[in-house]
């Protein structure tokens, strides 16, 4: 590891908490070069859904570079992507009765947010947005301004101005959120211009996993047809399945009118980025928002084969059935461990909050996770969650062994401050 510390950036994050060097993975497990192994828990921080190197996705990718085919491609019409549109729009847009232009970002997720951040202000010609407490959607300057955390924040090096931050979720201390909003709106010394656009995830991920109510949502959405404000769901880390349904925002019955999608849209861990538009709003001039990678030929022949991948496997079955394995043994095995802990999740990402316990106790358990062969990270104010988020094709024998793992951890460290 001498090169990398000698040689690289001291911007380097996730290989100081897994200090390894891994050079194989399949499935739901990573291996290092000396061939240790390592359960997932990380899942390419949500990019890994479908898991590493599956071979049907595999299999396509290396019989499209085999054939010569086109590899770079800007935004010009090919083959590849022609394939994955009419994939993508037959298998989720339809069935849902979902009308959606399709824009193809830079590669990567904080491109599409600020995509659709400028998209959002050109349609309403209003500079300011709504987001909320808890919320991360990107590091780049746009996408930065409608993320919270403060720390990030300041690396921008600059005012981050035009957004309001609103606190997630259905009540904050007994304050009703969507009437806080709509009292905003309708009062004039409120001091705070109408927005063009609310942001959000229904799940927060990287604020803790915090799940949105579905009524809150539903209220969400009557709150911006009301007030003539676009609603913009930031489906980056929660999209996919993950959740359960292709999209998070499904349960709640809401179509936005923007929907941002990364990370997993790829299935194979491939860069590529895609902005869902209602076709009323795409008002775009040739060439308004581009980038020289859009055309991510790879990315667009192993998103067609995930869409497949995720209807014979019968994916969304799977999450439903491995989401009601994590409640029962988080509610039952890690809950009562110790008091105070809260358990929160849907789907496949699930989060123990241990911030009652201290900042350090979160990094101690998810260290010795780590010791013990298991790749999880943190999440949430001052890192103090434990987010749980496998490929949701995770053997089950693996998703159990991970979380006895962490049951193993928890109680070691628990002990250690109870004795303290």
């Amino acid at each position: 590891m001498k090169t990398f510390e000698m040689l690289e950036s001291n911007v380097r994050s996730y290989c100081r908490s897994f200090p390894v060097v891994f050079d194989k993975a399949k499935g739901d497990q990573m291996f290092t070069e000396t061939g240790e192994s390592y359960i997932d828990f990380f899942a390419g921080a949500g990019a890994l859904n479908y898991g590493h190197n599956n071979e049907f996705m595999k299999s396509k990718i290396m019989e499209y570079v085999a054939s010569d085919r086109i590899m770079h491609g800007l935004d010009m019409y090919t083959k590849a992507k022609e394939e994955f549109i009419v994939s993508f729009s037959e298998h989720i847009l339809e069935p849902q009765s979902l009308n959606y232009k399709l824009q193809f970002c830079g590669p990567t997720g904080t491109n599409a947010v600020e995509a659709a951040l400028k998209l959002a202000r050109k349609v309403k010609n209003r500079t300011g947005v709504f987001a909320f407490m808890g919320g991360f959607h990107g590091m780049s300057l746009g996408s930065l301004s409608v993320t919270s955390s403060k720390s990030m924040r300041e690396s921008a090096g600059m005012p981050l101005s035009n957004v309001t931050f609103i606190p997630y979720g259905q009540s904050f201390e007994g304050l009703d959120t969507i009437r806080y909003m709509e009292q905003i709106f309708c009062d004039t010394h409120s001091g705070i211009e109408k927005p063009a656009a609310i942001i959000l995830e229904t799940v927060q991920a990287e604020g803790g996993v915090n799940v949105a109510e579905i009524e809150w949502l539903q209220k969400l959405r009557h709150l911006c047809d009301d007030y003539d404000i676009l609603l913009i769901v930031d489906d980056i880390q929660v999209g996919c399945g993950r959740t359960g349904p292709f999209f998070s925002f499904e349960r709640a019955g809401i179509i936005p009118d923007i929907v941002i999608l990364s990370k997993s849209i790829s299935g194979y861990g491939l860069p590529m980025s895609l902005l869902l538009i209602k076709p009323e709003l795409d008002i775009w001039a040739p060439g308004e928002h581009n980038g020289t990678f859009r055309g991510n030929q790879l990315a667009f022949v192993a998103a067609k084969a995930a869409l497949e991948l995720r209807m014979t496997e019968r994916l969304e079955n799977q999450v439903s059935e491995k989401e009601a394995f994590l409640k029962h043994y988080l509610k039952n095995e890690i809950e009562s461990i110790e008091r105070g802990i809260q358990i929160r999740g849907i789907g496949m990402i699930w989060g123990i909050d241990v911030s009652h316990l201290g900042e350090a106790v979160a990094r101690d358990i998810t260290s010795i996770c780590f010791k013990n062969g298991l790749i999880i990270e943190r999440a949430g104010r001052n890192d103090t969650v434990i987010k749980i988020m496998p490929p949701l094709t995770i053997d089950m024998g693996n998703l159990k062994k991970g979380c006895d793992i962490i049951k193993e951890s928890f109680s070691k460290v628990c002990n250690t401050f109870s004795v303290l």
